[in-house]
């Protein structure tokens, strides 16, 4: 037997870092405590490792399981599917494909040389598909606050499910809250029965708002595709915005619709960094070059 060698991407959309291992054709599955020694490579660490599997070509392009920094599995990643979409549109040629995920079958569409299309499905609006541990008849606003119960910091937030749970809390200044503290406050609140991706949202127009995400599993990030999905599904809900706009993150702007079908699309750019190989060892181990 013979060791494996894989080869992986470093890549970013907008900022969240990403590295897509394509694992199609090998018999290498890799685990969580893998997953997490990737990401604390500086050559490859990630926000989410995207990893492609075999699947049946008729259905879908690949099989894509997603983890986070500390090993954990992910549901959804929006913008590591815009960074598997360019990988397979540079190997391949193909604008229209579709993937298999633990959220359900993705259709992703290359709607130019760097902008790519990722239908996120449609949200889950119950508590019970977030879900919660108490139920919320409605999720525009629920009761859960951090700090002093008559002066709290933060208050009522608005949750939704991507396909991963997101809690958005509507703020008038983004940079008045020290999301690095409080974001694993609330990702792991007992209300949150899986955790929680904690966004800060300050909605600028109808069709503007700036946010900042602690996402579950991987902490701080420049840029969270299904948290932008979830603001702009939260915000037409209060309406405070219109079902289409512009979500900025910090690493830059996206593009979400919530279209008439009820699904979710978000648009935005995809950028390869550098390439590596993942050298998995007959007797146990991995090498990482």
């Amino acid at each position: 037997m013979h060791d494996t060698v894989l080869p992986f991407r470093k890549m970013n959309g907008l900022g969240n870092e990403i590295v897509v291992v394509d694992a199609r054709g090998s018999h290498v599955v890799i685990a969580s405590e893998e997953a997490a020694r990737i990401a604390s490579n500086p050559g490859s660490r990630f926000d989410q490792l995207m990893v492609l599997y075999d699947a049946d070509p008729v259905e879908t392009d690949a099989r894509v399981q997603i983890f986070n920094t500390d090993g954990s599995s992910a549901e959804a990643c929006g913008n590591g599917m815009r960074c598997v979409a360019l990988t397979v549109f540079e190997q391949s040629g193909r604008k229209q494909q579709r993937y298999e995920t633990a959220s359900g079958n993705l259709e992703v569409t290359m709607t130019g040389s760097d902008s790519i299309a990722v239908d996120m499905g449609t949200p889950g609006l119950s508590s019970e598909d977030i879900p919660t541990r108490d139920p919320f008849h409605d999720t525009t606003r629920i009761e859960l606050q951090i700090g002093p119960i008559d002066d709290p910091i933060l208050h009522s937030p608005s949750v939704c499910s991507m396909g991963n749970p997101h809690a958005v809390f509507w703020v008038d200044d983004l940079d008045a809250f020290d999301l690095s503290r409080i974001g694993p406050l609330l990702e792991m609140h007992p209300i949150f029965l899986e955790g929680a991706n904690i966004t800060l949202a300050k909605v600028e127009s109808r069709e503007r708002t700036r946010i900042r995400t602690w996402e579950r599993g991987a902490g701080l990030t420049k840029a969270c595709g299904s948290a932008a999905c979830a603001t702009l599904v939260n915000a037409a809900r209060t309406d405070r915005m219109d079902r289409a706009g512009t979500i900025i993150v910090p690493g830059g702007p996206l593009q979400i619709e919530w279209r008439a079908d009820d699904h979710v699309i978000m648009t935005g750019p995809a950028e390869l960094e550098h390439e590596g190989n993942l050298t998995f060892h007959v007797s146990g181990g991995m090498t990482i070059s």
